[in-house]
């Protein structure tokens, strides 16, 4: 069996297991998530730009909006989902238009950027630059010119509607995001009572200054919480296929709960509870995967809905330690695929 059909048995095998606990096309976060045969289009109502940024900016400064710069690129199945249940909901597409003005770089794309820096790059080598890793990313500037918040990948559609206030209404300048998102999801919460497990997370005391096993050269760490359904669908879905579990054996992976007080000893050797440590990595989004080389030194981060062909690219990408030739897991793609 080759390649695409382990890959395409296990979204299968994701979607009859995700069947039995969620209505797939009413839930915005799952969805296959293959490559698009069809490019996908950006919205009418994006602006026309020359990709200056300093300009676009100042632009939108002088209405008294923020600016969005969406990165994405044309078969993205994540891309689609985020425009699908996000900017195709009227109200949504009202408030972004009332408070930001939206520009879009293509993360494969050849026109020419002008960054904040000065500097001319071709929209992929910008996309690099700001080490982008997914996409859907957002970027986003407040109406006085300074960049408020970054969304790595796509997040669930009600945590896109936070973002928008969070930015528009000056939130961020008073605290983070993590902060306000904790209210807007203590409305949101539903999903299991408990905490989802797994063969393959390691039983406390939580210590990453242990040696990794033999055929180990890496340590994860999974933060989830309570009554989390994007946590759910990550175990329904990607964690439950054959093929994902059989890269993860190459990790040490801890799972910790984010609202947790229990302890857990850092990489370099400090002891902080669960709760602290994810404070300290400023982590906003439930589950979130963190990926350390051998010498404790975080090498990327998962922090958005991700499926089973993406986690098996980020698994391989960092597994094969690839990361030292492309910092960029979208680098990597970029190439694998040329190649």
């Amino acid at each position: 069996m080759n390649k695409f059909s382990i890959i395409l048995l296990s979204l299968i095998t994701l979607l009859t297991i995700t069947t039995n606990v969620i209505a797939i096309e009413d839930d915005p976060i799952v969805f296959l998530d293959l490559p698009l045969k069809e490019r996908l289009v950006h919205p009418d109502w994006f602006n026309l730009t020359f990709l200056d940024l300093s300009d676009d900016l100042a632009e939108a400064n002088k209405k008294n909006r923020g600016l969005i710069i969406y990165y994405s690129q044309g078969f993205c199945p994540y891309c689609k989902a985020f425009i699908k249940n996000n900017w195709e909901k009227q109200d949504i597409v009202a408030y972004t238009q009332k408070h930001f003005d939206v520009i879009a770089i293509d993360v494969l794309g050849m026109r020419t950027v002008t960054g904040f820096d000065n500097k001319k790059y071709t929209e992929k080598q910008y996309a690099i630059a700001q080490k982008t890793n997914f996409t859907p990313s957002l970027v986003f500037f407040d109406n006085k010119g300074k960049q408020a918040l970054k969304i790595n990948g796509y997040r669930p559609p009600y945590q896109f509607r936070a973002a928008l206030e969070f930015v528009s209404d000056g939130h961020h300048r008073k605290e983070s995001f993590k902060n306000y998102l904790a209210r807007a999801e203590a409305a949101m919460n539903f999903g299991q009572s408990d905490l989802n497990q797994h063969d393959l997370f390691q039983k406390p005391p939580y210590d990453l200054t242990d040696k990794l096993e033999i055929d180990q050269n890496h340590s994860l760490v999974i933060y989830e919480r309570k009554k989390c359904h994007s946590c759910d669908v990550l175990h329904a879905g990607p964690l439950a296929s054959p093929e994902i579990n059989n890269l993860l054996r190459r990790f040490k992976i801890i799972r910790l709960d984010m609202q947790s007080n229990s302890p857990v000893i850092t990489h370099s050797g400090k002891q902080l509870t669960a709760k602290q440590w994810a404070d300290k990595l400023a982590i906003d989004y439930a589950p979130t995967m963190l990926f350390y080389d051998n010498t404790g030194k975080e090498v990327m981060r998962i922090e958005s809905v991700v499926g089973i062909f993406r986690l098996r690219g980020v698994l391989e990408y960092v597994a094969s330690k690839a990361y030292i030739k492309y910092p960029t897991f979208l680098l990597w793609k970029q190439r694998f695929m040329e190649n």
